[in-house]
């Protein structure tokens, strides 16, 4: 701050001196300047002498023809730093951010969920508007509790766990030099790629379908899992037909959207 105030009062004192004194002095100044300029590689620059200049260059169009110890450009990145900081501090009044849940209100809505599972947010909110306590629906989902549910077993870790007790079944289709198409079905044991059964039809019916899969497996020989699609072939009158004849079938007939 000194500097500042010998500066304003050399400025008065100058008002009321002789021209040629000015000009003297002026030289000795300058004389002075280049000496430090030399000897001294940094100036300490105090936030003051930052804010003298920056109101200086304001005022007076000349500035920059009588700044020596910074640039120019360093006088307009303070006017912009404090011009940053000044909006800065009016956007930003107190802590950032929502302001902080009573550890009560968090308790209250967590026994909430475990008490009444069947209700969603909006009845939460509504209940605690009832004491007087408002809260948004976001705040409530935030602290709501959530079971831990066990992991459902992808498709990847049932084939890798059934891979010896899976038998798939599918058709594929083979043109003639007829121009007629023929259904070829085939029944795959994944263990080891063999194929188990196959058949060929021009068409293709459930009772057909089944009665192949009892053919492949005339007697204890039947899979833990047949794997199939969602063709309609294999529906209702397939899973009653195949079912009674193999007891181990019984509920295992997958598909593997069940365990995506």
């Amino acid at each position: 701050m000194l500097p500042v105030i010998s500066a304003l009062v050399a400025c008065v004192a100058g008002l009321v001196r002789s021209r040629s004194s000015l000009h003297l002095e002026h030289l000795a100044l300058r004389h002075q300047l280049a000496v430090y300029q030399r000897s001294v590689p940094r100036p300490h620059i105090r936030m003051t002498d930052r804010l003298f200049w920056s109101w200086l260059s304001r005022l007076w169009s000349g500035w920059q023809s009588t700044l020596a110890f910074v640039q120019p450009r360093t006088v307009i990145a303070w006017q912009r730093q404090r011009f940053r900081d000044h909006w800065r501090q009016l956007s930003q009044p107190g802590t950032p951010g929502r302001p902080t849940m009573a550890k009560e209100v968090r308790d209250l809505i967590r026994k909430m969920w475990q008490t009444n599972p069947t209700w969603g947010a909006p009845r939460i909110v509504g209940e605690l508007r009832k004491l007087g306590i408002e809260v948004a629906k976001s705040t409530v989902e935030k602290y709501r509790v959530r079971p831990q549910k066990p992991p459902s077993p992808t498709w990847k870790a049932f084939l890798t766990n059934h891979m010896q007790d899976l038998v798939a079944l599918d058709f594929l289709v083979v043109p003639t030099v007829r121009h007629t198409l023929l259904c070829v079905l085939v029944i795959l044991a994944h263990h080891r790629r063999r194929v188990v059964h196959f058949n060929v039809t021009e068409h293709p019916t459930a009772e057909w379908t089944a009665q192949q899969v009892i053919e492949a497996f005339p007697w204890d020989e039947a899979p833990r899992y047949l794997l199939r699609d969602r063709d309609r072939i294999y529906g209702t009158s397939f899973q009653q037909r195949v079912q009674p004849h193999s007891p181990v079938l019984r509920g295992k007939i997958v598909t593997p959207s069940q365990y995506v």
